[in-house]
């Protein structure tokens, strides 16, 4: 059993990818992994995990404006992860999130963002499945 239907599933990751991308394409003054590891364990990403069909069809624009209200979050200064690495790092962790059926809030605990990072370069050009599979269930 996956923690959601397949049926949300390529739109969670491929949102996702693009909301972390959004965050620090328009944020190059502000810190990109604080906002992640925010963002995998708040109440915004916990209603993606239930599939609360609200929140699951947002596009990354409306997830923004949605997570920053509900959760009263704003930038942390510091640096944005650049190039392509936050879209693959959103990807990868919301098809990790369902691939082993685990909440949002734990994945950063199994999969930390500094190893991710560095697994970037080896693991980006691969399938996103093939890429989850290979890091594994930790």
């Amino acid at each position: 059993m996956k923690a959601y239907s397949q049926d949300y599933l390529n739109d969670v990751v491929e949102n996702q990818g693009k909301l972390f991308d959004f965050v620090a394409q328009t944020y190059p003054d502000k810190d990109t992994e604080d906002f992640i590891k925010t963002y995998m364990a708040s109440k915004t990403r916990k209603s993606i995990d239930e599939a609360k069909a609200y929140v699951n069809t947002m596009d990354a624009k409306e997830l923004w404006e949605y997570f920053t209200e509900t959760e009263k979050y704003s930038l942390k200064s510091g640096k944005a992860l650049d190039g392509f690495m936050p879209d693959w790092i959103g990807e990868f962790y919301a098809y990790y999130q369902w691939y082993y059926d685990i909440p949002s809030s734990e994945v950063l605990k199994k999969v930390p963002l500094e190893f991710i990072k560095k697994a970037y370069y080896g693991l980006h050009d691969l399938e996103l499945d093939l890429a989850v599979q290979k890091v594994g269930e930790v």
